[in-house]
């Protein structure tokens, strides 16, 4: 007789990202851990279906990967052992130490680009859509597309908690066990800038994805629990396909746009191991309320908590 519990969760195995990959351009499955790797591999193979030339396989690694080099570079030595914060900090670029905002190349240019077609095709669908957060009219909710699972959970899992881990142990950066990921559109017309806020999450990762546009500049203050939180501001420009981390507490706006269009992909990293012990919004244990997917990143029953951000 079966006895009551709680529901099964359902897993994937982390070779999402790296096995089985198939190269549509030369009908061909293959496992990919870097480039030489690749070549070692899969050499023969690909040379006998036209992948002859250095431009060719060059255009074959730009086509059909999504995680920038630098990216996999620093995602592999944060889950190295012997990794550490001064190792890491070598291979990012430190925007702001003192506040703890990172730079990072994320996705490639040809990945952007595709999914802006992708992100355009929905908007331009009958499909229903809902608004990226209370601030945002315009953008996609990457669950819509259905983008959440293949790209943004193994993103998150494989790639971003042992970097996260490095940067904001205390934050709970090694406990990031849901997120809510959506992207924006600024453009003439529709939203234009956004106000001062603090991000519903731990962690976040703003990713540019284009495309052509002036303004629009990113700007941070400090933690929102602090009085002096946005005394002199530092601007921050953005840049296709690298992506700024910082602190979800970290206040921080966009700029008016000038001209043209904006997206940003913006993943809210949660830990619930933080957030069980003090909701983020209003500053209490939380109240729970049962909600679909990852909700808001709370769990009645979890991992032990950790100590929330320090004000410093």
């Amino acid at each position: 007789m079966a006895t009551a519990g709680a529901p099964r969760r359902f897993c994937r195995c982390a070779c999402f990202c790296t096995e089985n990959l198939y190269v549509a351009r030369y009908g061909l499955h293959v496992r990919f851990r870097g480039e030489q790797q690749l070549r070692r591999d899969y050499g023969p193979i690909l040379r006998s279906r036209g992948c002859v030339s250095t431009t060719d396989f060059q255009q074959l690694l730009a086509e059909d990967a999504a995680l920038a080099p630098e990216f996999l570079a620093v995602a592999e030595y944060s889950a190295s052992p012997g990794a550490d914060l001064k190792g890491l900090l070598q291979r990012l670029e430190a925007v702001s130490e003192e506040k703890r905002i990172y730079r990072v190349p994320v996705f490639t240019a040809p990945f952007c680009q595709a999914l802006l077609e992708e992100l355009e095709h929905f908007e331009q669908s009958d499909m229903p859509k809902g608004r990226p957060n209370t601030m945002n009219n315009y953008g996609v909710l990457l669950h819509e597309l259905g983008l959440d699972e293949p790209l943004v959970t193994p993103l998150r899992e494989r790639f971003l908690q042992p970097l996260m881990a490095l940067l904001y142990p205390d934050c709970g950066g090694g406990q990031l066990d849901s997120h809510r990921a959506f992207v924006v559109k600024y453009a003439l017309g529709q939203d234009l800038e956004l106000g001062c806020h603090y991000d519903n999450a731990e962690l976040t990762l703003n990713v540019a994805l284009g495309k052509v546009f002036t303004g629009g500049a990113l700007y941070f203050g400090g933690l929102f629990q602090a009085p002096t939180a946005l005394t002199e501001p530092l601007e921050v420009e953005h840049v296709v396909g690298q992506g700024i981390l910082h602190r979800g507490g970290q206040l921080h706006g966009a700029r008016p746009l000038a001209t043209g269009e904006r997206w940003n992909l913006v993943i809210w990293l949660r830990a619930s191991a933080v957030r069980n012990r003090l909701c983020p919004m209003c500053c209490r244990a939380p109240d729970l309320v049962d909600d679909e997917g990852f909700g808001d990143g709370f769990t009645r029953e979890g991992p032990a908590t950790v100590d929330v951000c320090a004000l410093t």
